[in-house]
């Protein structure tokens, strides 16, 4: 009995890093983005984002 105690401890653990592995991923690429374009001294990437930065109220000025 506790060998399927076992196995089912360890299809939570599988669920759950299935969870957080790509939640994680997403706040550092959005941490990366917001904060790695948002204020970005280069025109470029200034010029490239500047647009959406406006659409979202996000100021850049």
């Amino acid at each position: 009995m506790s060998n399927l105690n076992n196995i089912a401890k360890g299809a939570n653990r599988e669920e759950l890093a299935q969870r957080i592995i790509p939640a994680l991923f997403g706040i550092f690429l959005g941490s990366f983005l917001l904060l790695g374009v948002g204020f970005a001294d280069s025109h470029l990437i200034h010029n490239a984002a500047h647009d959406a930065r406006h659409a979202h109220s996000f100021p850049c000025h």
